[in-house]
């Protein structure tokens, strides 16, 4: 059977996801405007610098729990990543959506907000009220695939 829109991107967003390196959580990205992908993320470190898999996992090692004290971790959200993916390339992303694996964090809500992304589509929930908070007053729209 041929999917819908939403569980085809879905679906690519789970292989893009494959490329993190994060030791805790795999999380893929995908912008798509206009049913065209526009760019793409996965949780990593900056370009350049030394992986998680390779440097261990601060967080893990202090045993934060999910969800909280982000600024301790050396890799960026795959949202974080797809979006300054499309501005490096000269990219707009104004009114796309975007397709995430996991429920935005409050960190990554205000980035899409203010990048004019209008949708987000996710399949796993995160533990991160003040996010959809912030999302729902935005207006964004907010998708939580079943069954993908």
């Amino acid at each position: 059977m041929r999917p819908s829109w939403d569980n085809y991107f879905m679906e690519i967003v789970n292989v893009v996801k494959k490329r993190s390196t994060c030791l805790r959580r795999q999380v893929g990205a995908l912008i798509v405007k206009d049913k065209r992908i526009l760019s793409t993320g996965y949780n990593g470190a900056p370009t350049g610098l030394a992986h998680c898999e390779e440097t261990g996992c601060l967080r893990e090692q202090l045993k934060v729990p999910s969800g909280e004290r982000h600024e301790l971790c050396r890799a960026l959200h795959a949202e974080q990543n797809a979006i300054v993916q499309a501005a490096n390339s000269g990219v707009s992303i104004n009114n796309a959506t975007i397709y995430v694996t996991d429920q935005p964090c409050v960190l990554c809500a205000k980035m899409i907000i203010n990048a004019g992304i209008k949708r987000i589509v996710f399949e796993k929930g995160y533990p991160d009220e003040l996010s959809m908070k912030l999302l729902n007053e935005a207006g964004i729209e907010i998708k939580k695939l079943v069954n993908s």
